[in-house]
């Protein structure tokens, strides 16, 4: 199980009792969305997203920006390894994305200041500082997530999910003021796994469509999935009477069940992405987003490598991360869906430019790193650049509202406008942020 600096892990996250507003099943979202008609409007053409984030903050050495002339204790074991473009250097362990280095480009100077996981998790994940500071292990969303946010503006999409987070959720992924119905749809489980299907999308063993069922025993049948809460009605009964046929049409819409059933992809594609967790959650991010869905957050949690930093990264725990991103950066371009797919991999920061005592290195928001591709960005570049060591972003820097503001844009959302609390308080969605300018070239 992944776990941080703090000591908590992502169960412990959802065992904070916060479940029901952070990651809800589809019946929820439906009962959600119902109850807010203006929220629900026909979404138009544009980009959609898949976010991979790398939980516990990525160390900018051992990953896209390698110092190979820092001294030993800086630069760390591993090597450069040149990439597809010339010029370009990625660290040797990740071979694959050094291979798709045309496809991408890679922000080296966006930087912040908020060394705790809390904190920094929600700047990169929403756009916004904390208004206080945050500890290492707090769950905080005071802001929308850009999923969240992405959904409030687009709305459903042909009955599926605007936003999903598999197999968790971050903790700023939540919808905050935005309200439940944009919280994600959250998937669980090993989409690796033989017979993995996902919940609230298969119907329950004993009922097959068509079949004539008296109302009362599909009732029955059909509560018996899961839901995390019912916010709409004291009776939950009463709410079930509501939507059950939604929940019946989702079930029983052929989209939402290919979309949903990664067994239906061909084995060769399944193995180029990686008979493994990350992998097949990435495989199933891009059957997401081919039928529509808005934004899928992959969640790859464990890179708070305060020790034996380079034993990990030599193992499969990056092996993973390079195969899967690789492959699925190839696969949208070969479908013709990276042009209106944005990618991005990013971590709440990068790691200290001293390898510590134990072999690993701390937090450092003062440099990382963070990959884009898809949407209409220049593949082949470097964005930006840190010192010689590696400690501070030091050409063309970026905040996390630049970032934020460029991620909006490129899906057709203004960052300027103000969004409105339930209590009427004015918001921005960005506050301030201008454009990266180079993913617009």
């Amino acid at each position: 199980m992944t776990r941080h600096c703090a000591g908590l892990s992502r169960r412990d996250f959802i065992q904070l009792g916060i479940g029901g507003s952070l990651g809800l099943g589809f019946a929820d979202l439906l009962q959600l969305r119902a109850a807010s008609p203006a929220a629900i409007r026909k979404a138009g053409k544009g980009v959609n997203c898949i976010l991979v984030w790398l939980d516990g903050g990525p160390s900018h050495y051992e990953s896209f920006d390698p110092k190979p002339e820092a001294p030993s204790e800086i630069r760390g074991e591993f090597k450069s390894l040149p990439t597809k473009v010339p010029g370009i250097h990625f660290s040797e362990v990740v071979p694959k994305l050094a291979g798709v280095a045309d496809k991408v480009t890679i922000v080296r100077s966006i930087a912040h200041k908020d060394p705790n996981h809390g904190g920094g998790n929600h700047y990169m994940m929403t756009g916004s500082p904390t208004p206080t500071p945050v500890a290492c292990g707090a769950f905080v969303t005071f802001h929308p997530s850009f999923g969240s946010a992405v959904s409030w503006s687009r709305g459903v999409r042909e009955g599926l999910p605007s936003y999903v987070s598999m197999p968790s959720v971050t903790r700023s992924g939540g919808a905050n003021f935005l309200g439940g119905q944009h919280a994600p749809f959250a998937i669980g489980g090993n989409p690796n796994d033989k017979g993995f299907q996902v919940r609230d999308v298969v119907l329950p063993s004993g009922i097959s469509e068509g079949r004539s069922t008296k109302r009362q025993e599909l009732r029955r049948s059909l509560d018996q999935m899961r839901r995390y809460t019912d916010l709409l009605a004291e009776d939950p009964a009463v709410t079930f009477d509501q939507y059950y046929r939604q929940g019946i049409d989702l079930v029983s819409s052929p989209k939402a069940q290919a979309a949903f059933d990664i067994s239906q992809e061909d084995g060769k594609v399944r193995d180029r992405y990686g008979r493994n967790d990350l992998g097949q959650r990435m495989l199933l991010a891009r059957r997401l987003v081919e039928v529509g869905v808005s934004f899928v957050t992959v969640y790859y949690g464990g890179w708070d490598h305060h020790t034996n930093i380079f034993k990990t990264l030599k193992g499969e725990f990056m092996t993973k991360f390079d195969q899967g991103l690789a492959a699925l950066i190839e696969d949208l371009g070969e479908r013709g869906l990276l042009e209106n797919t944005m990618v991005i991999a990013l971590g709440e920061f990068g790691r200290t430019p001293k390898v510590n005592k134990d072999g690993g290195r701390d937090h450092w928001p003062h440099a990382m790193s963070v990959l884009m591709a898809g949407a209409g960005i220049p593949g082949g570049q470097v964005v930006g650049a840190t010192d010689v060591k590696g400690y501070h972003a030091s050409d063309n820097v970026y905040k996390p509202e630049d970032f934020a503001a460029s991620l909006y844009t490129k899906m057709g959302i203004d960052h300027a406008q103000v969004l409105h609390t339930n209590t009427g308080r004015p918001v921005p969605l960005v506050n301030g942020g201008r454009l990266i300018k180079e993913l617009f070239v």
